[in-house]
């Protein structure tokens, strides 16, 4: 198991995988593991004998931090609800 890790199509099978859970289930939590597994193919390519815990760890990692960042980014384009203070009918 630990050696199927250091296969980078492994990698963007998952992140396709991931991405295709994240259009069919609703919320938005699997987009981050499939940026943080998009990000784990040159990681692998660059460093090939990398073990699977701990390749696992880093895409823990990569994969928080893509959710951190998606998180803020989408957050800052949400104006937020609407407050209404002043009434149509009240002319």
């Amino acid at each position: 198991m630990a050696a199927i890790l250091s296969e980078w199509w492994v990698w963007v099978s998952a992140a396709l995988v991931l991405g295709l859970i994240e259009v069919l289930v609703p919320g938005s939590i699997f987009l981050g593991f499939a940026l943080g597994a998009l990000a784990m193919v040159p990681l692998v390519l660059i460093i090939p004998v990398i073990n699977g815990p701990l390749a696992l760890a880093v895409f823990a990692g990569l994969s928080l931090a893509a959710w951190i960042i998606l998180r803020v980014s989408f957050r800052r384009q949400s104006s937020g609800a609407r407050i209404v203070s002043r009434d149509i009918n009240d002319d």
